[in-house]
Protein backbone atom coordinates (compact mmCIF):
# COMPACT_ATOMS: atom_id res chain seq x y z
CA UNK A 1 0.00 0.00 0.00
CA UNK A 2 1.84 3.57 -1.03
CA UNK A 3 1.45 6.68 0.20
CA UNK A 4 -1.09 9.45 -0.24
CA UNK A 5 0.01 11.80 -2.82
CA UNK A 6 0.35 15.27 -1.19
CA UNK A 7 -0.39 18.44 -2.42
CA UNK A 8 3.09 20.79 -2.40
CA UNK A 9 1.96 24.08 -0.79
CA UNK A 10 2.99 26.49 1.55
CA UNK A 11 2.08 25.01 5.31
CA UNK A 12 -0.27 27.66 6.80
CA UNK A 13 -0.15 26.25 10.26
CA UNK A 14 3.89 27.56 12.44
CA UNK A 15 3.86 24.71 14.14
CA UNK A 16 3.61 21.82 11.78
CA UNK A 17 5.48 23.73 8.83
CA UNK A 18 8.57 23.91 11.67
CA UNK A 19 7.78 20.14 12.27
CA UNK A 20 7.77 19.57 8.69
CA UNK A 21 10.91 21.66 7.85
CA UNK A 22 12.86 19.79 10.99
CA UNK A 23 11.87 16.43 9.40
CA UNK A 24 12.29 16.83 5.77
CA UNK A 25 15.60 18.82 6.54
CA UNK A 26 16.79 15.61 8.58
CA UNK A 27 15.92 13.37 5.48
CA UNK A 28 17.47 15.82 2.75
CA UNK A 29 20.71 15.66 4.67
CA UNK A 30 20.97 11.83 5.03
CA UNK A 31 20.16 11.86 1.33
CA UNK A 32 22.93 13.76 0.54
CA UNK A 33 25.01 11.58 2.66
CA UNK A 34 24.09 8.74 0.84
CA UNK A 35 24.36 10.09 -2.06
CA UNK A 36 28.57 11.52 -1.04
CA UNK A 37 29.53 7.65 0.05
CA UNK A 38 27.47 5.37 -3.19
CA UNK A 39 28.62 7.92 -5.65
CA UNK A 40 31.93 9.15 -4.03
CA UNK A 41 30.77 12.74 -4.88
CA UNK A 42 31.44 15.95 -3.13
CA UNK A 43 28.00 17.56 -1.88
CA UNK A 44 27.67 20.86 -0.44
CA UNK A 45 23.78 21.24 1.05
CA UNK A 46 23.10 24.97 2.35
CA UNK A 47 19.76 25.57 3.59
CA UNK A 48 18.02 29.04 5.14
CA UNK A 49 15.24 28.39 7.28
CA UNK A 50 12.43 31.29 7.33
CA UNK A 51 13.97 33.18 9.71
CA UNK A 52 17.35 33.17 8.16
CA UNK A 53 19.38 30.36 9.97
CA UNK A 54 21.67 28.87 8.44
CA UNK A 55 22.15 25.03 7.97
CA UNK A 56 24.86 22.87 6.04
CA UNK A 57 26.05 19.72 5.34
CA UNK A 58 28.87 18.94 3.58
CA UNK A 59 30.68 16.05 2.63
CA UNK A 60 34.39 17.22 2.51
CA UNK A 61 35.20 20.52 3.87
CA UNK A 62 32.70 22.94 3.21
CA UNK A 63 35.15 26.31 1.88
CA UNK A 64 36.95 23.77 -0.44
CA UNK A 65 33.80 22.90 -2.25
CA UNK A 66 32.39 25.91 -2.51
CA UNK A 67 35.75 27.55 -3.47
CA UNK A 68 35.28 24.69 -6.66
CA UNK A 69 32.18 25.90 -7.64
CA UNK A 70 33.00 29.23 -7.84
CA UNK A 71 35.99 28.80 -10.02
CA UNK A 72 34.05 26.01 -12.41
CA UNK A 73 33.68 27.29 -16.08
CA UNK A 74 32.62 24.73 -17.82
CA UNK A 75 29.22 24.57 -18.90
CA UNK A 76 27.00 22.32 -16.36
CA UNK A 77 23.41 21.54 -15.01
CA UNK A 78 21.38 23.69 -13.21
CA UNK A 79 17.84 23.81 -11.87
CA UNK A 80 15.83 26.08 -10.55
CA UNK A 81 12.15 26.75 -9.13
CA UNK A 82 10.17 27.22 -12.47
CA UNK A 83 6.57 28.66 -11.84
CA UNK A 84 4.87 25.32 -11.66
CA UNK A 85 6.99 24.00 -8.97
CA UNK A 86 6.03 26.94 -6.67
Amino acid sequence: MGRKKIQIARIMDERNRQVTFTKRKFGLMKKAYELSVLCDCEIALIIFNSTNKLFQYASTDMDKVLLKYTEYNEPHEIREQTAEQG
